[in-house]
């Protein structure tokens, strides 16, 4: 269920790096950028584990709304209902740094994003206060992969969730890659809005500078987490 992506001498492991990917394609723009990420965390050295998990590869629901985090004498900035995402929730609970990507769909991140979202963040929300509580504070990076460009897209990106992550855990780095390819062949599909020539250029001249910066979010993102 859970792809560890790399661990550098586990006996000494003292700092975890959980990346989230919220794309459905193992190998495309999403999945690549998050891969890099994991690679420049990695390359700090001793002391990092990072590890990936897909959410496209869990079977979970959305808030059930069933309040069981907000009972008087026994709430919990945790959620409570027991699926198949209840281990990373748990897991991010204790972890020191929190990577989440995701295409961006009709101006938003994907459904399975969401979902895990209004999971995670729900919990942290007092009902008392307003307050938001985390178990944890920690270094968050929020990464987008989009076909629009930067003059011209529609993305929300993690919405009114990223108030919420901001809150409880910290303000997050953005990490945005534009106009990505959607296809290998575009002969295939109709996309005949599109120019294959326009868009390979545009990935020629970009994408390899999109991947080193993800890569250099790794480094940053190992460096916050051993330095707190």
């Amino acid at each position: 269920m859970y792809k560890i992506v790399g661990i550098t001498n586990i006996k000494n492991i003292m700092k975890k790096i959980i990346i989230v990917d919220g794309g459905p394609r193992r190998n495309f723009n999403t999945a690549t950028m998050l891969q890099k990420v994991a690679e420049g965390a990695m390359s700090v050295g001793e002391g990092i584990e990072v590890k990936t998990i897909r959410l496209y590869d869990l079977d979970y629901k959305g808030c059930m709304s069933c309040m069981a985090c907000k009972v008087k004498g026994k709430a919990s900035n945790v959620c409570r209902f027991k699926d198949a995402l209840t281990p990373l929730l748990e897991e991010i609970a204790g972890a020191d740094g929190l990577v989440l990507g995701s295409p961006i769909y009709f101006g938003d991140v994907t459904g399975l994003m969401r979902t895990f979202l209004e999971r995670l963040a729900f919990p942290w929300l007092s009902y008392n206060d307003y307050s938001l509580t985390a178990p944890k504070r920690m270094p968050v990076v929020l990464l987008e992969t989009m076909n629009g460009t930067p003059e011209r897209n529609n993305s929300n990106g993690y919405g009114s969730m990223e108030h919420c992550i901001a809150g409880a855990l910290g303000e997050p780095e953005h990490l945005v890659a534009y106009n990505t390819y959607q296809v290998k062949d575009y002969s295939r599909f109709e996309l005949g809005g599109f120019s294959e020539e326009a868009k390979r250029q545009y990935r020629d001249e970009h994408w390899e500078e999109d991947l080193e910066k993800a890569y250099a979010t790794g480094i940053k993102m190992a460096n916050d987490v051993i330095s707190r």
